[in-house]
């Protein structure tokens, strides 16, 4: 059997979970690049029986499934993965595996996201590295309003958080009410009023057809001056042209964003040059308990398929 584990941009896959169980039946083949093109992807893994996912770093939709002819068991890390054909796989007969998953990477980069966009954190570092001295001079959290797109998991905590700089926190989504705003410490608000009132707006939905360029030029346009933007759920739910327009334009005062339209961001992307741009490569969930999580959970799943798999071959 062979197996591959994609997109370990920090070659630690092996490292972080107990893998003897699959190493002893089968020849794992650790991949530390990414590759976007469909056809050079169907290339790299057209030999293998078994492929482990980290999120949804590469998709695996029907037009890739469909070319690989030795899958038998994609091995993702968390508890869901959009970006995988599940009705591909399935009419392939391939299995797909999960793993456990925890917010708390996420929502603890959320906050590290905003404290160092409204105090120019990097900026300042920068700074001081060049030789330099103070450059900005940053805004306080305590009085301003906090916006807060969605209150699941991630969402309900970020705004907990909140509170504890003193702000004022209001939310919305598509299906919230009162009631689940309270229960955060928020208050319910519309739409637009959320994007006209808050200091700071944070995005934390799950991407679908409904939440796909929610957040598009009509709302950047309610933000004031002096409001800025926060990202760490998916790219997609933001307009990125019209966040562009806007950040160029300096109708917001700045962007922090974990996630991006397409990953990893090209090298000519503007996101990369814009000074009121922080960006960080999807390393919401990089952390290393989390990380022990996911790649423990796949190796599992791996050998557990491995021993099912060696079962029926001896009946």
């Amino acid at each position: 059997m062979k197996v591959a584990i994609l997109d370990d941009y920090q070659n630690v896959a092996l490292a972080m979970a107990d893998w003897s169980s699959v190493a002893g039946r089968a020849e794992i083949t650790v991949f530390n690049d990414h590759v976007a093109d469909g056809d050079a992807l169907v290339e790299r893994l057209r030999p293998f029986d078994v492929i482990c996912v980290m999120r949804e770093r590469t998709p695996l939709p029907r037009e890739v499934i469909e070319r690989l002819p030795h899958l038998k068991l994609i091995a993702s890390t968390g508890g869901r993965n959009a970006s995988i054909d599940m009705v591909a796989a399935d009419a392939r007969g391939i299995r797909v595996t999960a793993t456990g998953y925890r917010s708390t990477p996420t929502i603890e980069m959320t906050w590290a996201l905003i404290l160092a966009s409204v105090r120019e954190i990097v900026r300042e570092s920068n700074s001081i590295r060049d030789g330099g001295w103070q450059t900005s001079i940053g805004r306080e959290l305590e009085g301003k309003t906090l916006g807060v797109l969605g209150l699941g998991n991630i969402g309900g905590q970020v705004a907990r958080i909140g509170l504890a700089f003193d702000m004022k926190v209001i939310a919305w989504s598509q299906n919230m009410t009162p009631q689940i705003a309270e229960a955060a410490g928020a208050t319910l608000a519309t739409k637009k009023d959320l994007f006209r009132e808050a200091d700071v707006v944070t995005i934390h939905l799950i991407l679908s057809k409904r939440t796909r360029g929610l957040v598009g030029a009509a709302e950047l346009a309610l933000m004031r001056p002096t409001s800025r933007l926060i990202n760490t759920s998916r790219g997609p739910i933001v307009d990125e042209n019209a966040l562009i327009d806007a950040l160029t334009r300096r109708t917001i005062a700045g962007a922090a964003l974990d996630v991006f339209d397409a990953e990893p961001l090209s090298a000519d992307h503007p996101f990369r040059s814009l000074d009121n741009v922080l960006a960080t490569p999807h390393i919401g969930y990089v952390a290393e308990d989390l990380y022990r999580t996911f790649y423990g959970g796949a190796a599992r799943s791996i050998g557990e398929w491995l021993s099912d798999a060696g079962s029926r071959s001896r009946k």
